[in-house]
């Protein structure tokens, strides 16, 4: 029988304790709800989240799925008429260790066949939401992104010339999300290193849809900030190191090193082999790499004052208000510090949770709508709302150093109208 039929015959008592035991066959599934018929009040409604459970990932998604968790616990396992249960679904696969596309495909399609499920909270990497996009957009599936940051997904004219129509077959906008997409964040990356007295880099990229996006917008803003771009190459992400090349690029003598890319593709061996070879510059990387698997995978010697991340929004401890409120109940309640995801993951869980509190009921179309007519006031990241292509307003970012084996925030960045400074420490 249809896994989620069997679910929703048993009931919602049978449903808590059948995904309790899925939580514990993958250490990963979370369900929150109340044991009650499932036809006595309205029935069952979820969210479920895609995110990467397995590899290096997981302790950045952990704290994620956390702040997810958070905000399901608010609402005390109900919504209006409608028990609530949230699943944690994992996009990863053991063979690649990483986000998997077969993987993240069978999500969607899994999530689009359940009828209960109204909310995708999701994905961690731009190349899975390309792939889980259209297959929700068909079904008018809101889709809400805690971290994707890639151009092409959202702004026309940005991306590739079929981009973002292609991943709306509907016409609708059924995807959002809740940080600042890379068109800001490469722009502020050639805004920090002028900013610090830099004036050449040699540019790098895993050839991934994410970090040739990146490095895409560091180009081409580069020049409007005096820096010039000595060169430019996309690496294999598998590679076992990158000596001869970062002894060509010490030839060159850039003050920086610029890689789009990720912790999973290989940013801690750039950072290495930049050591090695006795390489003075300095490295700089998106918020991809913005993570303590970073950090552990290049060798805190090896980053120590020498790396630079920037990050969409600003690290946990930098946030106010009900930013800090959110800081500090997930350190009493997790006994453990956030990494700098777990409130968009917790935003991108109340934006959903809001709209099914105003909606009342499981159409589709309406919380699409309704989260689309989002507009968070004095919020965990301040006061922003979506804008018709599903892009966050807020576009403050953040410049982060490594010192003594841990992130620490150096500056804001990039903001610009629509910033949200509440958010952050003057």
């Amino acid at each position: 029988m249809n896994r989620n039929r069997f679910l929703i015959l048993l009931g919602a008592a049978a449903l808590v304790a059948a995904c309790g035991k899925n939580a514990a066959d993958t250490g990963g599934s979370a369900t929150t709800g109340a044991a009650a018929a499932a036809g006595s009040d309205g029935g069952t409604i979820k969210i479920v989240s895609s995110l990467p459970r397995t590899g290096s990932a997981n302790a950045q998604t952990t704290t994620m799925v956390n702040g997810i968790k958070m905000a399901v616990d608010e609402v005390g396992g109900k919504i209006g008429k409608f028990t609530l249960v949230y699943e944690d679904w994992d996009d990863a696969s053991a063979k690649k260790g990483d986000w998997d596309p077969e993987v993240e495909a069978a999500n969607a399609d899994k999530a689009v066949k359940d009828p209960n499920v109204v909310a995708y909270i999701g994905t961690y990497n731009s190349g899975a939401a390309k792939i889980a996009m259209p297959i929700l957009n068909k079904a008018n599936l809101p889709m809400i992104s805690p971290a994707n940051t890639y151009t092409g997904l959202t702004k026309p004219g940005m991306g590739e010339p079929n981009e973002p129509g292609v991943y709306r077959p509907t016409g609708k906008v059924n995807y959002f999300r809740v940080v600042p997409a890379d068109d800001i964040q490469g722009t502020s990356a050639a805004e920090w290193i002028k900013k610090v007295g830099g004036k050449s880099v040699y540019v790098l990229d895993d050839r991934g849809l994410y970090g040739k996006g990146v490095a895409d917008v560091f180009v081409a803003s580069a020049p409007d900030f005096g820096i010039t771009v000595l060169g430019r190459e996309g690496i294999d992400p598998k590679a076992q190191e990158y000596r001869s090349l970062m002894t060509k690029i010490k030839a060159l003598n850039p003050d920086w090193i610029y890689y789009g890319g990720t912790t999973q593709t290989n940013a801690g061996q750039i950072a290495k082999d930049i050591v090695a070879v006795g390489l003075a510059s300095k490295l700089m990387v998106p918020d991809g790499c913005f993570e303590e698997a970073f950090i552990q995978a290049a060798g805190v010697e090896n980053v120590a004052g020498k790396a630079y991340v920037t990050f969409g929004g600003v690290p946990p401890e930098e946030l106010t208000g009900k930013g800090a409120e959110f800081v500090k109940k997930y350190r009493d309640k997790y006994k453990a510090e956030p990494q700098a995801y777990a409130v968009y993951g917790y935003v991108a869980a109340k934006v959903a949770l809001d709209a099914i509190a105003k909606v009342g009921s499981k159409d589709r179309a309406a919380l699409r709508d309704a989260i689309q007519a989002t507009e968070q006031k004095d919020g965990a990241l301040g006061t922003w709302k979506f804008d018709k292509n599903g892009d966050t307003t807020m576009t403050v970012m953040s410049g982060n150093i490594v010192e003594a084996g841990k992130f620490k925030f150096a500056t804001l960045l990039g903001t610009g109208a629509g910033a949200a400074p509440a958010a952050a420490k003057p």
